[in-house]
């Protein structure tokens, strides 16, 4: 009696025993196959290494096939109460050739499932080391952009200040060298405690507040049990900048800036308000400091995970609210 003439049940075992035998087969070949090859081959071997190539796999897919028809068959007669020899399946060719050709296709078909998944799978590790790398590469753009920027303008006001006020000006370069350290340690990782972050913006607003005097007024707000979590480095110093350059700075009568941490679920919210003259002022071209930059690394890090939204409050004192989002690990 052959597969075709048995029971729905009695056909079902044998299926199902011969794919898992020559499944089991392909893949360990698959795996065995590309084993030798790292062996062999070292780091010259393919990127996708639990793939030793088509050229290796198509004479194994025959075998696997034979091999595990027979041994599926027999594992089917064993449960089916059969009793024959292992063999007896190719004493009739044409049903051997029937059943082998749509277990050849079927093995083919998963294979390629398997190989195609596989090369996704590194196309996407690429992919995401690409994109780390382009962040790393824009936040080493972002520090040689925000380094000559402060040294320029806090070397001028130093210079003023060690005739006029020794003390102010000893007090400038302190937190000129806590700002320019915590630039270096930034340079260097790719993430660090928010404290850290808040640390950098402290120092860059004790700075500018020596250059404008009461016009510039900062406030931060981090809860303590916030601080230890990781954020990108330089990811608030640039929208701290922003709102000075282009809030307060083109306002007379300055105003606050205010750069506070909240948790919302699994989500950290990083805050930049000033009261300056606002986004409808903002230069004709459109270009805000680092926005694009931290838009972008954001992009690379976290995906559609995490987001920069700039926006006009509405509680009546103007000004900008840079509104940072990204998940928490």
């Amino acid at each position: 009696m052959t597969i075709a003439q048995q029971p729905l049940g009695s056909t079902l075992i044998y299926t199902f025993s011969i794919t898992i035998c020559i499944q089991a087969l392909i893949e360990a070949g698959r795996y065995g196959l590309a084993a030798t090859q790292r062996k062999h081959q070292g780091d010259a071997a393919p990127a996708h290494r639990a793939w030793p190539g088509w050229a290796w796999m198509m004479p194994w897919l025959a075998f696997s096939v034979a091999v595990g028809y027979v041994c599926g068959h027999a594992i089917g007669d064993r449960l089916n109460g059969v009793h024959r020899t292992p063999f007896a399946v190719f004493h009739d060719a044409s049903t051997w050739m029937s059943n082998f050709g749509p277990s050849f296709a079927l093995a083919i078909g998963c294979t390629y499932f398997f190989y195609a998944r596989g090369r996704l799978a590194v196309l996407e590790v690429r992919t995401q080391t690409a994109l780390r790398s382009a962040a790393e590469t824009q936040l080493k753009l972002l520090v040689s952009q925000l380094e000559p920027h402060m040294l320029f303008n806090t070397l001028a006001n130093l210079r003023v200040l060690i005739g006029q006020d020794p003390q102010r000006a000893q007090a400038m370069l302190d937190h000129l060298n806590g700002f320019l350290r915590a630039t270096l340690d930034a340079s260097r990782s790719d993430t660090h405690a928010l404290s850290a972050e808040f640390a950098r913006i402290r120092d860059y607003l004790a700075l500018m507040q020596v250059r404008m005097g009461p016009r510039l007024r900062g406030t931060l707000d981090l809860p303590g049990d916030l601080g230890a979590l990781p954020v990108p480095p330089l990811l608030l110093q640039p929208l701290v900048e922003n709102a000075i350059k282009h809030g307060l700075e083109p306002s007379i009568a300055g105003g606050d800036i205010d750069v506070s941490a909240r948790r919302e679920g699994q989500t950290l919210v990083l805050r930049v308000r000033d009261t300056g003259v606002g986004l409808a002022h903002a230069p004709a071209d459109g270009a805000r400091f680092g926005i694009q930059q931290i838009r972008e690394r954001l992009a690379a890090l976290y995906g559609d995970a995490a987001h920069l939204e700039l926006t006009s409050p509405d509680d009546g004192r103007g000004g900008a609210l840079a509104t940072v989002r990204v998940p928490i690990a």
